[in-house]
């Protein structure tokens, strides 16, 4: 009903404006239609401007990369073509290999076993290893013997000949090592890591001069590499990791060459295709940069007759060929014991990776949110020797900047002059257009070009120049309430309408805080429940917690399943935000108890929640798209609060608040729980438990309170036996307590195993 009305107001409008053109011009050039119509001009430039600026990197708009890395993966699903034939299996460290042989890492030997019926029984033309060898593996029996000979038996001669003879047995990363001579074996190594661990192979080639310092290859400062014994035995290795993810965290793009100290070293699939195909030169193709004289562009890698495109970082996008298991996946163990058909792997290209649940190499691609890794690696190797790798050729940019402008200059001047039901079928023309020609040079040419920008650029303008009048001339006071109403309370809608001057939708900063709660075990409660009577439970248990949110004069931001996040201090600004929101808090828990008798005459399950409020700096106001829009907050102070919520069932505690909440709320009482470190966050941040106002909390607990936080103390200063003492005796005194427990076994832990010199008394967190 609304966007009827919303159409019909557009059509109406439009069509009244034109219609009545010949008497608003006889007014001159100031007219109220020709004022209107220049601010839509300027308001289209200006959206023209912002993307323009985007392209060149003026600065990011983070939403556009956004919507390309999603148009790119639309294509990608929507052109899929599977391989005829793939030249690539899979020997997969599976559920049933593990049954078999045991937990990973395996001995030496099996994996020598391994290696020599790939090459032997099976013939297969090469392997590459998905996985670093960078531990010994020393049988204890060699341990002892090594022992013996160096100490009361080193003068027996017959002991030492038996000796010489067991140690080339029991020495499992000679035999594993013997494996890999003489035979196209690739190990794998990572090159993202800060430390320097292993045999690095030889590079792949040493920067000339001439180009050294002028492609900005990626420049790792350590790695992680196999032991030198299996590194100097095998072929060649090349690197696993990909540090071209990306903002998302979606594997789209992944480099072919890293820089190491002024040598290139190449990637695990590079190196595989090139064993395959003999191991051709590898040759860098560049040109020269047009905008830096000292930098040129890394256009193309060649390698025999095959030719790669790259961008500027020796990255390629990721030429996937379906769905995960697209290639076949052969179990360790039947190759162990030779139980899978030697024909079908004859002259194959091997990977070695792993499937087994806790092992998996899980990565998110435009294809699925969880695809194997080593399968990654399978689509490039593919990918190379077949040539179907996309290219984003150089001058992508400059082409995306001249189709924004062209777009954007053509709208701008002749949407106003159309009727609405013709600019939009203008608009329409032209992003089919759009669209189609940019499929074609994907499937013939195998070109990605930018599509996201120019859709979007299209919709904006058509969106900018049918609703300039309803947004501009019918937005008052009234509406901006209505507006609110599905954030507030009914009460503070009133109080908005009369402080209209405080009320910014477009986004600012602002000292706020943020509540999260969260049902505990809500998944198994959902899948004891039928569909309508668990709908009545949610709404049983969020509307009280709505109620009190709104009581504390607070804002709903979203519900979220069984979920609520709310805040303080937005819209209207609350200088007791901190307050209201940890009152919220203790409110809501003793609410959530009790409704425990109403549950249980229903048949309902208990219900427990998990709340945490933190403060701090927030962005707030209108985000989304132009489909739906949301009043909403953001920021780290946001994530730090969501993240803390997760913690609450960890330390067994109802509320969990953060550094600031309890700094701004000196009238109540806390227990420090922890320092911790969570996910997304370097410093360690200190967490509490709030325990109530002050004047409330009885002398026992306090004094228990100052007995746990000496307790604390001995534990940061690492006085493990004066911690325990304080910490166990509270521990008797309140058993249910999980904070002492915790403690008490920390203290177990570190006296084992002490935690570094530069322990700061932070535990880390990387999951929520």
């Amino acid at each position: 009903m609304a966007l009827s009305k919303f159409l019909c107001y557009f059509f109406y409008s439009d069509s009244t404006r034109t219609n009545n053109s010949k008497h608003t011009a006889s007014h001159g050039p100031e007219n109220s239609v020709d004022i209107q119509r220049y601010t839509r001009y300027a308001l289209s430039i200006a959206i023209t401007g912002v993307f323009l600026a985007h392209v060149i990197g003026l600065f990011t708009v983070p939403f556009i990369d956004t919507l390309e890395h999603q148009a790119y993966d639309a294509r990608l699903k929507l052109t899929l073509t599977e391989a005829t034939e793939k030249q690539v299996v899979i020997i997969d460290i599976d559920e049933k290999s593990l049954g078999e042989l045991g937990h990973w890492p395996w001995n030496r030997n099996i994996m020598a076993h391994i290696v020599d019926n790939l090459f032997d029984y099976y013939r297969i033309k090469t392997i590459g290893f998905d996985i670093v060898f960078a531990e010994a593996d020393e049988d204890e029996g060699a341990k002892i013997l090594k022992q013996m000979a160096s100490g009361p038996l080193k003068n027996d001669e017959a002991f030492i000949r038996e000796y010489s003879d067991a140690m080339s047995i029991l020495q499992r990363d000679i035999t594993f090592a013997r494996s890999l001579e003489n035979r196209k074996t690739i190990m794998g190594f990572v090159l993202d890591t800060d430390t320097r661990k292993g045999t690095l192979p030889e590079p792949v080639a040493v920067l000339e001069q001439s180009v050294k310092g002028r492609i900005p290859f990626i420049k790792p400062q350590g790695y992680t590499a196999n032991l030198d014994i299996l590194q100097q035995s095998a072929y060649s290795g090349g690197f696993f990791d990909n540090p071209l993810l990306d903002a998302d965290g979606v594997f789209r793009r992944m480099p072919l060459l890293q820089e190491f100290e002024g040598t290139l070293h190449e990637s695990l699939a590079l190196a595989v295709a090139r064993t395959a195909m003999e191991s051709p030169r590898l040759e860098l193709i560049v040109e020269s940069s047009p905008d830096n004289n000292n930098e040129v562009l890394l256009e193309w890698l060649k390698i025999g007759d095959v030719v790669i495109p790259v961008d500027d970082r020796a990255g390629i996008l990721v030429p996937y060929v379906g769905p995960q298991k697209s290639f076949d996946y052969i179990s360790a163990i039947d190759i162990l014991n030779r139980q899978y058909p030697a024909e079908k792997l004859k002259d194959k290209i091997a990977l070695f990776g792993a499937t087994a649940p806790g092992l998996l190499d899980l990565r998110t691609t435009p294809l699925e949110a969880t695809f194997p890794g080593i399968e990654i690696h399978a689509n490039i190797v593919q990918g190379i020797l077949d040539q179907t790798i996309m290219h984003q050729p150089g001058y992508s940019a400059g082409f995306e900047f001249l189709m924004l402008l062209v777009i954007g200059l053509i709208l701008t001047f002749l949407l106003p002059l159309l009727l609405p039901l013709w600019g939009l079928l203008a608009s329409v023309t032209v992003l089919a257009l759009i669209v189609i020609s940019n499929i074609a040079v994907w499937q013939l040419y195998q070109l990605v070009l930018p599509i996201a920008s120019p859709l979007l650029l299209i919709v904006l303008i058509f969106t900018l120049q049918m609703t300039y009048g309803f947004f501009v001339e019918t937005r008052g006071k009234r509406q901006l309430a209505y507006l609110f109403g599905q954030y507030v309370p009914p009460e503070l809608v009133d109080e908005m309408s009369k402080n209209m001057d405080e009320i910014k939708l477009d986004g600012e900063i602002r000292e706020m805080t943020v509540l999260f709660t969260d049902v505990r075990n809500f998944t198994h409660i959902s899948e004891s429940m039928e569909p309508e009577e668990l709908t009545r439970l949610i709404n049983g248990f969020l509307t009280p917690i709505t109620r009190v949110i709104h009581q504390q004069r607070g804002t709903i931001d979203k519900y979220m399943g069984d979920a609520v996040m709310a805040f303080w201090g937005a819209p209207l600004e609350d200088q007791q935000h901190a307050l209201h929101a940890l009152q919220a808090a203790m409110q809501i828990t003793e609410g959530i108890k009790e409704l425990k008798p109403e549950f249980e005459a229903r048949g309902w399950p208990e219900i427990k929640i998990g709340i945490s409020v933190n403060t701090g700096e927030m962005n707030v106001g209108n985000k989304g798209s132009q489909f739906r829009v949301d009043y909403t907050i953001l920021g780290d102070a946001v994530n730090l609060g969501s993240r803390l919520e997760g913690l609450t069932k960890v330390y067994g505690v109802d509320i969990i608040v953060g550094e600031n909440t309890r700094h701004a709320v000196p009238e109540f009482e806390f227990r420090e729980l922890d320092r911790v470190k969570v996910k997304g966050k370097d410093k360690p941040v200190a967490i509490y438990e709030p325990l109530g106002l002050i004047e409330n909390v009885d002398k026992e607990v306090r004094k228990n309170l100052k007995q746990f936080h000496l307790g604390l103390k001995h534990y940061r200063n690492r006085r493990w036996d004066d911690a325990e003492q304080e910490i166990f005796t509270l521990s008797r005194a309140e058993p249910d307590r999980k904070i002492y427990q915790i403690y008490l076994d920390r203290i177990i832990r570190f006296r084992k195993n002490p935690p570094p010199e530069n322990w700061d008394g932070s535990i880390s967190f990387s999951r929520k």
